[in-house]
């Protein structure tokens, strides 16, 4: 089961930074002149940090010691 959260921990991490640096060249290449782009990408950011939290919470839960 541990060994499942990190696997999980891991891939929101990895995406979470994966959404981050997509977010980072649109707002570099300036083609975004709405903004919409930028703000899906920064929701999609926070919601997948969140999830890594929630993996990471449920980790020291579970190896709590007593």
């Amino acid at each position: 089961m541990q060994t499942l959260l990190v696997i999980f921990m891991v891939a929101a991490a990895i995406a979470t930074l994966a959404v981050l640096a997509r977010g980072i060249i649109i707002m570099a290449r300036g083609q975004d002149v709405t903004g919409e782009q930028s703000n899906r990408m920064m929701s999609m950011r926070v919601g997948l940090q969140a999830l890594a939290i929630v993996f990471i919470v449920i980790l020291f839960l579970i190896n709590r010691p007593g």
